[in-house]
């Protein structure tokens, strides 16, 4: 991709704000007046503080992941990981998803002194324990530079008009059927989502302090009152999972970090900050912006996209994990983990013995699904002025207030996942249904008692 924009220490580091961060990117949003960046972000990669070899999180893809990913075009041939993550989004995800939904963006050069005055001025914005995991990955020599879709873009129809967007992680939204599944314990996977359990690990671990009623099924099950409900659930506790922007600025929820469930005062503050977008008497807004929402993911179809690329897993980890041995050539540590009536099944026999092109398959739909069910959508609306009939966006008519809302969208947060994290993916499960299922049995329990 070609470079020509360079930041570097002549350019304002403070013009760039914070807008939010993962675990692998810091956002920022542009706030200055040069043509070149009004209406961009930049995604500044991060690396972990106690990161202990130098140029690691700049090193090209392992061995096993040129395996993993040489079919894909250019791929395998990038010098740098932050490059191979572009050509996967640009090969991989975008032609899955539709290149309308995807922002494959623009890498730009980026000097040293820019990165420390970046990493210097958005410390104190940033969530405390954020700051103790990651810092701004100073050694990295280029950023991307993407539109910033929390606003529609300058196009004379809706001049003076403003901006909302929802920003959602809609998270796995679909329960696994895999043959693969132990049957001790784990079917539970077969019939709660994976979102759901993993409240109970988050609430023991001191993430977050209360469970959420947010339930991915809903927001995918294609059934409006299902969706609303979802988006109900998310604004009554938005966690990192529900965000909204007016022009631009955070409205509601956090940046970056976790929000507790939704009190009175914020509900209140919301409220009173749609007035300029939504009729209606106040009190009733808000309502009316959670249906605008559900309205538009039910008629736009875009979760059906998602949904698709998530469903790629079609082996769960529990069996994806074995093709992930049969590649790095070691003995099967799952397998021989495995409980003597396990053993004598021989359910995992068949994966064993499956080619190494087959095995390449399994995880490589098994990344492309895990960044799917990672990734956050971006929903702007803007209103459609009267008169205006033909516009270059999809539109919505929110009938409660009599509006209509043209609206953009647009997937973000699709990143390459390292083929080494496949045992970490297979151990944090297991956490996630031990946690679960042992606070299942504390409330039967309790409940007897």
């Amino acid at each position: 991709m070609p470079m020509e924009v360079v930041l570097d220490k002549k350019d304002d580091a403070t013009q760039w704000t914070y807008r939010g961060e993962g675990a692998i990117n810091l956002v920022l949003a542009y706030s200055g007046s040069s043509p070149a960046f009004i209406g961009k972000v930049l995604r500044i990669q991060k690396v972990a503080r106690n990161e202990s070899k130098p140029g690691k999180s700049l090193t090209a893809l392992t061995s096993h992941e040129l395996l993993v990913w040489k079919e894909t075009e250019d791929l395998a041939l990038s010098a740098t990981r932050e490059l191979a993550g572009d050509l996967f989004l640009e090969h991989v995800i975008s032609p899955l998803l539709g290149s309308k939904y995807v922002d494959v963006g623009k890498r730009v050069t980026v000097s040293r002194e820019f990165l420390e005055s970046v990493e210097k001025n958005v410390l104190s914005q940033r969530p405390a324990w954020r700051v103790h995991g990651a810092k701004v990955d100073t050694r990295c020599d280029s950023v991307l530079l993407l539109s910033d879709h929390s606003v529609f873009p300058s196009d004379g129809i809706h001049e003076g008009e403003p901006c909302l967007c929802v920003e959602i992680k809609p998270k796995c939204g679909f329960l696994p059927i895999s043959e693969f599944i132990g049957e001790e314990g784990n079917c539970i996977k077969r019939s709660v989502s994976r979102y759901i359990m993993h409240q109970a690990l988050k609430l023991h671990g001191g993430e977050i302090s209360s469970f959420s009623e947010y339930d991915p099924l809903d927001l995918f099950s294609g059934v409006p009152a299902r969706i609303h409900k979802s988006i109900k659930d998310l604004y009554s506790s938005p966690q990192n999972n529900f965000r909204v922007f007016l022009d631009g600025s955070l409205i509601f929820g956090v940046l970056g970090g976790i929000a507790d469930c939704t009190n009175s005062i914020t509900r209140e503050a919301f409220e009173d900050a749609l007035k300029d977008v939504i009729q209606g008497d106040h009190g009733k807004r808000t309502e009316c912006f959670l249906q605008l929402i559900a309205e538009t993911i039910y008629t736009s179809g875009v979760m059906d996209r998602l949904i698709e690329l998530q469903k790629l897993d079609n082996l769960d980890i529990e069996g994806a994990i074995h093709a992930y041995y049969n590649i790095i050539s070691e003995p099967c540590k799952v397998c021989r983990e495995l409980g003597e009536e396990e053993k004598v099944s021989n359910r995992y026999t068949t994966l064993h013995s499956i080619s190494l092109v087959e095995s390449l398959k399994i995880v490589n739909n098994f990344l492309i699904a895990t960044t799917a069910k990672d990734c956050s959508l971006m929903m702007s609306f803007k209103l459609r002025k009267e008169g205006v009939s033909e516009s270059l966006y999809d539109c919505v008519y929110l009938k409660s207030t009599h509006q209509t809302f043209d609206y953009k969208v647009c997937f973000i947060d699709l990143d390459l996942k390292p083929f080494e994290k496949m045992q970490e993916y297979y151990e944090k499960d297991k956490k996630i249904v031990s946690c679960y299922t042992q606070m299942v049995k504390s409330v039967q329990e309790v409940d007897k008692n």
